[in-house]
C-alpha cells in the first residue's frame, strides 16, 4: 500500500502536469510515418507521461538520424532520447549482484518494505514483507556484492479489505496458511548495521510488533531523512523519484518497491554523495522532537508555515529537528516569534536511530526559551 499518500513532505506534493501531447512531424528520412509498436519495457514521455505508440515518430536532429525500426526498441528509445521534446523511461530491472567485494570497508544495509491490512500498526497486520540485504562501500556509498532477497506473505487471520487488494493485488488466496519465517528474518536483521524504509514511521511499528529483533537496530528513513525538495525533486514519493532517474516499475508490491528504493538511494545527490551515504551518516545522529507547549492560539499560522504539525491528542504543535544546533536555533525563533520573549518552556524528546520512527518514546526533557 502507498503509505506516502497519507502524509505530505515539507508541505509540498508534485503538481499535476497533464497536457495534451502535440504530434511531431515525421522525419524526412521516414516516409510515410509509421506507428511504432513497442514492448511495455520502454516508455516515451511527451513531455511527462505519453506512451510511444500514441504519437508518430519525431523528427530528430540531423546528427542522429532515425534508423530504428519497430523491431529494435532500444535503438528507437535512444533516438527519441536525443529529441528535446521527449523523455524516455525504461522499466526498472532489479539487480541481485553489484559486483565483487575487494576488501574495502563496508556496512550492511537492509532495505525493507511491507504491505499491510491497513494503516494502524496497533490493529492491522503485515500481509507481505520484503527485504534486500546488501553491503555498502562506505567510501563510495555504492552497493557491492550479492543481494540477499527475502520475501514472504503472511496470513493475517482475517479477510483482507477489498481496498487493500485493489491497491496491492494481494488477496486472501495468496496469503492463506502463509507465515513469514521468523528465523530467516532474525538472521538477516541481526547481521545488519542499518535498516532503511521509505517512510520508516509506517513500516517500523508494524515489523517491531511482529519481530522484536527490529527494535535493537538503527533505522533510517529515505522519505524523511533526505530533503528531496532541496535536492530538486518535485515529490518524495518513490515512484516519482524513480521516474526522475529514468525508470518506471509496477509499484505497490513489497519486493519491487525495495529494488526501486535501493537503486534510487544508489544514485548521487546534489553534493555528490549517494542516498545510502546520507542515511548511514544519519544513523549516528540524534534527532529532536520539539513540542511548543502553551503556544498562543494566534501563533498557529506562523507555526504551520514553519512546518510544525498539530498533535490533536496532546494538543500541542511540534516539529522534528536533525541536530542540537537546529534545536537551539528553533528555540530562539520560538522565543521571538511565538512567545514574544515571555518566559516559556518547551518539551524536547531526544530520539536516536534505535528509537526514531518507532512507537517508543525517546528521552524527555524541558528547556527554557
Amino acid at each position: 500500500m502507498n503509505k506516502i499518500d497519507q502524509i505530505s513532505f515539507f508541505g509540498f506534493e508534485a503538481e499535476s502536469a497533464e497536457q495534451p501531447a502535440q504530434p511531431a512531424k515525421a522525419s524526412k528520412s521516414v516516409s510515410p510515418p509509421a506507428k511504432a509498436v513497442i514492448p511495455a519495457d520502454v516508455v516515451a514521455v511527451v513531455p511527462e507521461a505519453v506512451h510511444l505508440e500514441d504519437v508518430p515518430l519525431p523528427e530528430v536532429p540531423a546528427a542522429a538520424p532515425l534508423v530504428a525500426q519497430a523491431s529494435d526498441p532500444e535503438a528507437m528509445a535512444q533516438a527519441l532520447a536525443q529529441h528535446p521534446d521527449y523523455r524516455v523511461l525504461r522499466r526498472l530491472v532489479p539487480r541481485t549482484d553489484y559486483g565483487p567485494v575487494n576488501g574495502q570497508a563496508t556496512q550492511r544495509v537492509i532495505v525493507l518494505d511491507t504491505e499491510t491490512t491497513g494503516l494502524d500498526s496497533k490493529s492491522e497486520k503485515v500481509i507481505e514483507l520484503a527485504m534486500l540485504s546488501v553491503l555498502v562501500d562506505t567510501a563510495s556509498g555504492l552497493p557491492v556484492g550479492p543481494v540477499t532477497v527475502y520475501e514472504s506473505f503472511e496470513d493475517p487471520g482475517r479477510p483482507i479489505p477489498p481496498q487493500i487488494t485493489e491497491i496491492t493485488g494481494i488477496d486472501d488466496s495468496m496469503v492463506q496458511c502463509q507465515r513469514i519465517d521468523d528465523a530467516a528474518v532474525n538472521a538477516l536483521v541481526q547481521a545488519a548495521d542499518l535498516v532503511v524504509a521509505h517512510n520508516a514511521g509506517f513500516d517500523r511499528p508494524f515489523v517491531e510488533a511482529r519481530f522484536p529483533v527490529f527494535a535493537a537496530k538503527a533505522w533510517g528513513c529515505s522519505f524523511q531523512g533526505i530533503d528531496w525538495k532541496k535536492e530538486g525533486s518535485g515529490s518524495a514519493k518513490l515512484e516519482f523519484l524513480a521516474s526522475e532517474r529514468g525508470w518506471f516499475y509496477d509499484a505497490h508490491r513489497a519486493q519491487v518497491d525495495c529494488h526501486a528504493l535501493l537503486q534510487v538511494l544508489s544514485s548521487t545527490l546534489a553534493d555528490g554523495q549517494t542516498g545510502l551515504t546520507r542515511l548511514l551518516a544519519g544513523a549516528g545522529q540524534t534527532r529532536f522532537k520539539l513540542r511548543a507547549m502553551g503556544a498562543p492560539f494566534e501563533s498557529k499560522d506562523k507555526l504551520k508555515a514553519r512546518g510544525y504539525r498539530w498533535d490533536g491528542e496532546g494538543r500541542v504543535w511540534w516539529c522534528s529537528l536533525a541536530s542540537d544546533t537546529l534545536l537551539s536555533a528553533e528555540c530562539d525563533w520560538l522565543r521571538e516569534e511565538v512567545y514574544g520573549r515571555r518566559n516559556a518552556r518547551v518539551q524536547v524528546e531526544a530520539l536516536d536511530s534505535r528509537v526514531q520512527y518507532s512507537n517508543r518514546s525517546g528521552q524527555l526533557s524541558e528547556r527554557a526559551v
